[in-house]
């Protein structure tokens, strides 16, 4: 099983199975606030959904085509962080997150995505990440903004949510423009 410490409070590790209830008790205890930005959150109406959404992932992992992994922040979940759309040919993917509301305020997704984009970099050999947030999710935008990516424009009605569509910004981080970093 793939699981990746961050520091001494935070490990990412693959969602399998067994974490099906956990992780749609946190999404029934969040749903009005996961709503607001993830347009999933009403079909995940039973933890049997997440049951089958599992397997997929596990399959993406195993194809080497995307990751989805549980936040644990003090040995519990806490949240998501995604690896997606893993583009072999053009070194490149793109990564999304939640969080529970009561777990905000920690710098949780702000550590969880530096460990992946370690991994992203260092271990796969990618060259871009990006990731996509509302125009309006300022404390979305807050993650890619403070880990120093570059906003590159403006995806116009670039999502579905909540019946209407809205717009996205567009950040990237590229490996040379991460190593310099470090």
């Amino acid at each position: 099983m793939f699981t990746l410490k961050v520091d001494h409070e935070i490990e990412l590790q693959l969602f399998q199975r067994h974490h099906a209830l956990s992780l749609y008790k946190l999404i029934e205890e969040n749903r009005e606030h996961l709503r607001e930005w993830m347009p999933w959150v009403d079909s995940m109406a039973s933890p049997y959904q997440i049951e089958t959404i599992i397997p997929v992932w596990l399959n993406q992992f195993a194809e080497n085509s995307g990751m989805n992994v549980g936040i644990l922040y003090r040995g519990e979940l806490a949240g998501s962080l995604g690896l997606h759309q893993i583009d072999w040919y053009n070194s490149m993917a793109s990564i999304g997150y939640y969080l529970a509301k009561n777990a905000e305020g920690h710098g949780i997704i702000t550590r969880s995505v530096k460990a992946l984009l370690n991994y992203c970099f260092f271990q796969l050999g990618l060259n871009r990440i990006e990731i996509r947030c509302g125009v309006k999710n300022n404390k979305s935008r807050a993650i890619p903004e403070r880990l120093g990516f570059v906003k590159e424009g403006i995806v116009r009605d670039g999502e579905h949510l909540n019946g209407h569509f809205h717009d996205l910004f567009i950040y990237s981080m590229l490996a040379r423009e991460w190593n310099s970093r470090i």
